[in-house]
């Protein structure tokens, strides 16, 4: 098992933070966008993790057997899926969008939950940085050893 594999394991974790981070913010940006590329009103988006697996061939297999892991997987998004829940429906007789009943379907974003999710996605990135820079600190101290 290489020193480096816990480093590449905090990075994937923090590079799908980053863009679930991003997602939340496009989320946030688009909370009153009522005309979307699709011509409805703006449908919240998630994105889904994956455990990147690289013990999928035989050789690894019977290595992770035998106790020798020699590669250890990570974190990568596997999609950014569309939320299929409903749209809600406010009155404004007056919007361009209004129906006949002047009823106008808002994006399905929930500005408090977006803000949670961002407070959780930020601190699974820190949680990953400080795994990050106790492994290089770690490393750099294990090469003081050899001196």
């Amino acid at each position: 098992m290489s020193v480096f594999n816990t480093m590449n394991v905090s990075a994937t974790g923090m590079t799908a933070q980053r863009l679930r981070m991003d997602t939340i913010s496009q989320n946030i940006a688009n909370v009153n966008t009522t005309r979307g590329d699709k011509g409805g009103p703006y449908r919240r988006k998630i994105p889904v993790f994956e455990e990147i697996n690289t013990h999928k061939n035989f050789s690894n297999m019977l290595n992770q057997y035998l106790g020798e892991y020699s590669k250890v997987g990570g974190v990568k998004v596997k999609e950014i899926v569309e939320d299929k829940s409903p749209f809600l429906s406010l009155y404004d007789p007056a919007h361009p969008d209004a129906n006949a009943e002047g009823y106008v379907l808002m994006p399905n974003v929930n500005s408090l939950e977006e803000m949670t999710n961002l407070i959780s996605a930020n601190r699974s990135y820190e949680a990953n940085v400080t795994a990050f820079n106790s492994n290089k600190s770690m490393l750099a101290k294990a090469l003081e050893i050899g001196r």
